[in-house]
This record gives C-alpha cells, structure tokens and sequence, in this order.
C-alpha cells in the first residue's frame, strides 16, 4: 500500500500522512470520527504533482497516520518535548476526540503495525535517497504536509501559510535553505516562517544529514490555503496561487547542489 516512483533528479518527495485508508480489522474497533480521518494532510499530492514529470522521486502511502504515523519515531519518542504529542499510533484525534471504541492500541499492536507498516515506507524511503546520492553524490529530501491553520490543541493562534522546518538548520545546508526562503520572500500572498511550530518530525530529522549527503526539509503548508477546512473538497482556483509559489521552490530543490 506504498505507492514509489524512482526519479532521475536529486529530489525525493515523501508524503508521509496522505493516506486514507484503515485495514478492516483496525477500522472496526475505531469511532466513526476517526473512520473519517480528519487529520489528514488532505490532497497534498494533488499541490506537488507538477513535480512528478520533473523526474523527482516519490513516496506515498495508502494508509492514514491513525494506522501508524509515518513521522514519528520507532520509539514513539517525543518531538517537540513539553508539548502534547500524537504518537506513532494515536488514540485521540488532533482535536482530542476518542479514535478507538474500546483500548488504545497496546505494545503488541504498536509493534505489529511498526513492523508490517511503518517499517517498509522508511525501507523504501532510505532506497530512494541511497538511489539519489548514488546517481548525483547528495539527495535533498522534502517531506511535504498540511494541517488546518487552527488546531488549538496543538498550537496556539494561526498558523503560517507556508511552514518550513530544517531542524533549526541541522537538516540541510545554510545555503539551501535560504534560497528556499528567498524565492518564498519574492511573493506577498502567503506568510512564511522558517523553524516556527514545525521544525520537522522525524523524517526531516533523522534523514537529513547534510555530512551524509542527504538534506532534508519539511514544508507544512496551512490547508485554508487551498481548500475549505470546513470540508475536504480541492479548491482548484483557491489552489493555483500557491502552487505557482511550491513550483518556484522544487525549481530552487532542483537547482540546489550542495558545495
């Protein structure tokens, strides 16, 4: 249920938590709020798929972060340590409504679906950046995401449009980020944060290693900038400036060669 696309370019896109689908045996002991999993980073692929034809690869899975969250460690360590976590398999929604009719996941379940799910996306993550660095000498990495602007549970306020996160600059090189940056700073739509709330999850972290050839950054986008976050419904007008602003930063991801 992983959907992979070898490229021909450093660029590796990995859309971690665009997945919608629940196996039937977990799906029946779940609430119908979580069966609807709101919390999904909605229609992302359909933002980035100017990008596949430029020869970037790809990674997306089939299934919803309420299986397991792709972004989160193996050990279910916090990221953000002191603030509320979602955890690698959650029992709650983002805005804390039950997601299970009975028990939260157990350490068995948690380690099965590690095992049987989280584990292949990573093995296929860590074959497309090793493919990339073999071919060009480095990969970049961009982990690509949205949430709905306001989520008072997890942050306060409104978020940013556009939200990127490089490990407060441990995941790639200086120079790639401010570029990045500078080609979001040449538009006025959208506001843009660098290693605000979102400084990346696991992902981010723990594939970006620029010694290592691999550099790596996290772009949470705010939903309401392309679709109504009452609902779930792709807004193509709504949707098209900020896809001309995210072709402008694959243009910079493509570009970059690291020094």
């Amino acid at each position: 249920m992983i959907e992979v696309h070898a490229g021909r370019t450093p660029l590796v896109i990995s859309l971690p938590h665009v997945g919608r689908g629940i196996p039937a045996e977990i799906a029946a002991r779940m609430t119908p709020t979580a069966r609807s999993v709101p919390d999904t980073d909605w229609h992302v692929e359909r933002l980035y798929a100017f990008a596949r034809p430029l020869g970037v690869a790809w990674l997306q899975p089939g299934l919803s972060r309420y299986v397991v969250d792709l972004n989160r460690p193996p050990d279910d360590a916090a990221l953000y340590p002191g603030q509320l976590s979602t955890g690698l398999c959650p029992a709650q929604s983002f805005d804390g409504a039950e997601l299970y009719l009975d028990a939260a996941p157990g350490p068995a379940d948690i380690t099965a679906r590690r095992e049987t799910y989280w584990a292949p996306y990573h093995a296929a993550l860590r074959s497309l950046l090793d493919a990339a660095i073999a071919r060009h000498g480095h990969a970049v990495l961009l982990d690509a995401h949205s949430i709905r602007c306001e989520v008072p549970r997890l942050f306060p306020g409104r978020l940013a449009d556009i939200n990127v996160g490089t490990n407060a600059g441990r995941s790639c090189a200086a120079d790639l980020s401010t570029k990045v940056m500078a080609q979001l700073a040449r538009q006025s739509a959208f506001r843009c944060v660098l290693d605000g709330r979102f400084k990346g999850g696991y992902i981010t972290r723990h594939y970006g290693v620029p010694a290592q050839g691999v550099h790596a950054l996290q772009i949470e986008l705010a939903q309401a900038g392309y679709m109504d976050e009452s609902g779930t419904d792709f807004e193509p007008a709504r949707a098209a400036p900020l896809m001309a602003v995210l072709r402008g930063v694959i243009d910079e991801l493509l570009e970059f060669r690291p020094d």
